[in-house]
């Protein structure tokens, strides 16, 4: 069993680091953030990218979300589920 050094180890992690891609919200291409911010929630498909199989809410850092936006998107996906829009749980 070969060991690593730890100059090796932070090389290692280097290229993982610059082979991750960086993710960008998809709300505001442009890095600013619109006033007021709104999530439509009569938008099914956005909806959709934003939940798993288990129709729960994805994490900001798996989604690249902002904060701001996250928020929004939680209170689109509820409103969405009590209209009847999206499941509140996922199909076997």
């Amino acid at each position: 069993m070969s060991t690593y050094s730890k100059q090796d180890i932070r090389k290692i992690r280097r290229k993982r680091a610059r082979l991750k891609k960086k993710l960008k919200c998809r709300f505001s291409p442009g890095g600013e953030i619109p006033r007021p911010v709104y999530v439509d929630y009569k938008d099914v498909r956005t909806l959709r990218q934003l939940i798993d199989r288990e129709n729960r809410i994805m994490p900001r850092r798996r989604t690249g979300t902002s904060a701001i936006f996250q928020r929004a998107v939680r209170r689109a996906v509820l409103r969405a589920r009590f209209i009847g829009l999206l499941p509140y749980i996922g199909e076997d």
